[in-house]
């Protein structure tokens, strides 16, 4: 028997829905990766870009556990001599909570070109409305987490 393997123009691309209304930041990302990278497919070839597109809705009521809203921080360098910038997750989640998840997902995919090419089908908006309305995405559960 022959192993498969997924051919780029074999691929077809679904749209889904995740609203993130109460869930952990981690578990919400954790999902979106899968749902990137194609994991969640039986047609899974780790070296083909087979994954779907995704859209997040209400990722200003995703939930930070514990104290990281106050303890954990947002780090980066611009690149320039004492350049070294962060803020707090609880002014990030506030301002920018779109910017959290993205960071989040993009730290979990492949450090390549296949995941810079995977993070481009990601959507992200803070409220309930979403321009991906002609697209109709099907609305997707996210499975064993409490709220």
């Amino acid at each position: 028997m022959k192993t498969y393997m997924a051919k780029p123009a074999e691929v077809e691309r679904k749209w889904l829905l995740i609203d993130a209304a109460g869930l952990p930041l981690g578990r919400v990302a954790t999902f979106v990766t899968d749902i990137l990278t194609g994991k969640k497919k039986t047609i899974y070839t780790p070296h083909v870009d087979c994954g779907d597109f995704c859209v997040v809705i209400n990722s200003d009521k995703i939930v930070l556990t514990g104290n990281k809203l106050e303890d954990k921080k947002l780090r980066w360098h611009t690149g320039y001599q004492g350049g070294l910038k962060e803020v707090k997750y609880s002014t990030l989640m506030k301002e920018n909570s779109p910017k959290a998840l993205t960071v989040a997902v993009k730290g979990m995919l492949p450090k390549t070109s296949l995941g810079r090419k995977q993070i481009t089908r990601l959507f992200i908006y803070k409220g309930e409305e979403h321009l991906q309305q002609a697209q109709k995405p099907e609305k997707v559960e996210i499975k064993g987490v409490r709220n």
